[in-house]
């Protein structure tokens, strides 16, 4: 059998939408997830110590604030990345339908 080839063309593909941010955004947000630790395990040192923690407690301490930190600062980052990735394929999307 022969193939038939169809009568008009393809149109234009387009870019598909991305919701991804700008790769300084991404390094912004995992450095800031470095600072979140840094600053939870500088509470949580601070903390075993006015509490009077001896030994293994004060690194325990310290590595669970880190760990807290990390964790509060991660989830902000990542929720205003997705943010920031859907606005910007709205404003993509707008910017398409202006030039049509």
């Amino acid at each position: 059998m022969a193939r038939v080839e169809p009568s008009h063309p393809d149109p234009q593909p387009s870019d598909p939408d991305t919701a991804l941010p700008s790769v300084l955004a991404r390094v912004l947000a995992f450095g800031s997830i470095f600072i979140g630790a840094a600053a939870g395990g500088l509470i949580g040192y601070a903390f075993a110590e006015l509490g009077r923690f001896g030994g293994a407690y004060v690194g325990f301490i310290t590595f669970i604030s880190m760990l807290l930190g990390a964790g509060g600062v991660a989830v902000v980052a990542v929720l205003t990345l997705r943010a920031f990735g859907e606005w910007n394929t709205i404003q993509q999307r707008e910017q398409r339908s202006e030039s049509n």
